[in-house]
C-alpha cells in the first residue's frame, strides 16, 4: 500500500498523520509553513480544560519523531494530484528552510544575524531576525531562515557562526513526485480580516486587536510572556470590551456562526479574571452559543462580579488619542437603551474562513470543503467547517479511517 499524504500540519493534520501511522499506515504530512502546530501552537490555553497547548502538541511531537512510519515536508505545498484512491499520483514543491537537519537549535545563528523581520507567529507584535524558530517547541526542532529578509550571500554571518555545517543559502526549491494511497485536507482555519468591518475601526487603534491576536497578547509564549499588557503603552488595561460575531452571521460578511467565538471570548474573561482581577469586563452578544462542557465557562462568567453581559450589537468603536480609550457605542436589549461607555482595550471576535486551497476540491457555497469529493480525497476538520479543538481531532480521526480502506 502506498503512503497516504495528510496536506496540512495543524492539529487536525498531525492527529491523522500520528493516528495512521500508529496503524501501520506509512504517511507524508505536508505543511506549507516552516513548523508544524499551525493555530493551536499560538494559543494561551483552550478549551473546555483550558490546558496550554504546549501539553498536547508536545506529546503529538514526540509521537512524530518517535514513529518512522511518518515523512514530514515543511515549507511544502500539493501542486497536483490525479489518479483514483490505491494508486495517486501527486507532484508536491518544496521551498528550502536554508537549515538542514545537522542543525541543533543553538541559537548561534541568531545572536549574529544583523536582519529583523516582522514576527508573524505573534501577528506583528515584536521581530524576530531573519533565521529564527517560531517558539521553543517549534517542530522540526530547527531554525529556519526567511529569505525575503536575508541578505543570503552578501551576509553569510550565519554560516560564519554555525559550528555544524548546518546552514546552506544556496538551496534551491525541490519539486517531487509521489505515488500515494489517499489525500487527507487538513488545511485548517484563518480569521476574518476585521478592516473589512466598516465601524469597528480595527486598524485605528493598537489597542482594538482580534481575539487570535488577544491569545498571543495572554500566552505566556507570548511577547508580553503572560502579562496582559495593552499594545500602545505597555500598560495593564482597567477594562476590556468583547465584540462578539465581528464579521461573523452578517450576510455582508460571513453568513454562518464561527461556531467556537463564543465559548473562546468566555474563555478570555475568565483568564483576565484570573490574570488582572481588577479589570472590568464586558462581553457584548447577539446570542452566546455554548454547548456541552462548554456551558461551564457561562456559568462561571455569569457569576463572576468583574463581567458584565450584554445583549446587544455594536455598531461603532471610536478611538481617543491613543492610549485614551476607546468609545463603543452598543444596544441594550434587555434595557432597550443605546450605550456608550469607554474601555481600555476592545477585542474583535472575528469569525473563521477556510484556509483552503488544495487543487481539486470542491466547495460549498460558504467556501468550505464539501462533503462529497473526487475519489481518494477527504476533508477533515476546519477545512470543512468551524470547530473546536476536541472536535477537530474527533472528526479527522473519522476521516483517517475512510482514507486507509
Amino acid at each position: 500500500m502506498y503512503p497516504i499524504l495528510v496536506i496540512g500540519g495543524g492539529i487536525a493534520g498531525v492527529t491523522a498523520a500520528v493516528e495512521l501511522a500508529e496503524t501501520g499506515k506509512e504517511v507524508v504530512l505536508v505543511e506549507k509553513d516552516p513548523f508544524l502546530g499551525g493555530n493551536v501552537v499560538k494559543m494561551h490555553n483552550y478549551f473546555p480544560k483550558l490546558c496550554p497547548p504546549a501539553c498536547g502538541m508536545e506529546i503529538n511531537f514526540r509521537r512524530i519523531r518517535n514513529n518512522r512510519r511518518i515523512r514530514v515536508m515543511t515549507k511544502s505545498e500539493l501542486l497536483r494530484v490525479s489518479g483514483e484512491q490505491g494508486n495517486m499520483t501527486a507532484t508536491i514543491h518544496s521551498a528550502s528552510r536554508m537549515v538542514n537537519d545537522l542543525c541543533t537549535a543553538c541559537g548561534d545563528c541568531v545572536s549574529v544575524c544583523p536582519e529583523e523581520r516582522p514576527d508573524p507567529f505573534n501577528y506583528g507584535f515584536g521581530t524576530t531576525r531573519a533565521v529564527y524558530r517560531n517558539h521553543q517547541l517549534a517542530f522540526p526542532q530547527k531554525y529556519e531562515i526567511d529569505a525575503s529578509y536575508c541578505k543570503g550571500t552578501a551576509c553569510s554571518k550565519c554560516v560564519e557562526a554555525c559550528s555544524y555545517e548546518a546552514i546552506d543559502l544556496s538551496a534551491q526549491l525541490v519539486e517531487e513526485e509521489l505515488k500515494i494511497h489517499s489525500v487527507i485536507v487538513a488545511t485548517g482555519w484563518k480569521p476574518y480580516d476585521p478592516s473589512l468591518i466598516a465601524g469597528l475601526n480595527y486598524s485605528g487603534s493598537k489597542d482594538i486587536v482580534t481575539n487570535v491576536e488577544f491569545e498571543r497578547l495572554l500566552s505566556v509564549s507570548g511577547p508580553g510572556e503572560g502579562k496582559l499588557v495593552r499594545p500602545s503603552d505597555g500598560k495593564a488595561p482597567g477594562s476590556i470590551a468583547f465584540v462578539q460575531c465581528a464579521g461573523s452571521r452578517d450576510r455582508n460578511h460571513l453568513p454562518y456562526c464561527s461556531a467556537v467565538c463564543c465559548s473562546a471570548s468566555l474563555k478570555h474573561a475568565l483568564n483576565i479574571t484570573e490574570l488582572l482581577p481588577g479589570t472590568k469586563v464586558t462581553i457584548y452578544y447577539i446570542d452566546l452559543r455554548v454547548t456541552g462542557r462548554n456551558e461551564d465557562f457561562l456559568v462561571r462568567v455569569e457569576n463572576a462580579k468583574q463581567v458584565r453581559l450584554v445583549r446587544g450589537k455594536v455598531g461603532a468603536v471610536t478611538p481617543a488619542e491613543e492610549g485614551a480609550g476607546l468609545l463603543v457605542e452598543a444596544e441594550d436589549i434587555a434595557s432597550q437603551r443605546r450605550e456608550k461607555e469607554m474601555y481600555d482595550m476592545v477585542v474583535l471576535a472575528t469569525g473563521i474562513l477556510p484556509a483552503n486551497g488544495v487543487p481539486g476540491m470542491q466547495k460549498n457555497e460558504e467556501g468550505f470543503y464539501a462533503a462529497v469529493q473526487p475519489d481518494g480525497m477527504y476533508a477533515a476538520g476546519c477545512a470543512t467547517r468551524p470547530l473546536d479543538v476536541a472536535a477537530t481531532v474527533k472528526d479527522v480521526t473519522g476521516v483517517a479511517l475512510r482514507a486507509m480502506h
